[in-house]
């Protein structure tokens, strides 16, 4: 069985994030491009950290964090969560906002 794909989110310096009412613009200072983001990709960037994740790992951090899980943050995220974030984490890598291995 393969392994899981890591991310990691571009570092924080790398990025110029400026909300903008529903949206946050963010401009990646290693490319010169602007993004206009809607939630929660900003949301997501910053919940990542600058570490690495496996998307199981993403999603249980996210789970806890946000209160995803409902009655208890113990509970392991459900299948369709984990399938959302990976999706999310797809979008931002293809932007070049968050990396992929």
């Amino acid at each position: 069985m393969p392994a899981e794909r890591r991310y990691r989110a571009a570092p924080p310096d790398a990025l110029a994030c400026v909300p903008l009412d529903a949206l946050t613009l963010v401009y990646d200072r290693r490319s010169a491009q602007t993004h206009l983001l809607a939630t929660p990709l900003p949301e997501i960037l910053a919940a990542m950290g600058g570490q690495w994740w496996r998307i199981s790992d993403f999603a249980a951090h996210l789970a806890a964090e946000f209160d995803l899980t409902g009655d208890s943050a113990a509970e392991a995220p459900a299948a369709d969560q984990r399938a959302v974030i990976a999706a999310r984490l797809h979008e931002l890598a293809q932007l070049g906002l968050v990396e992929a291995r």
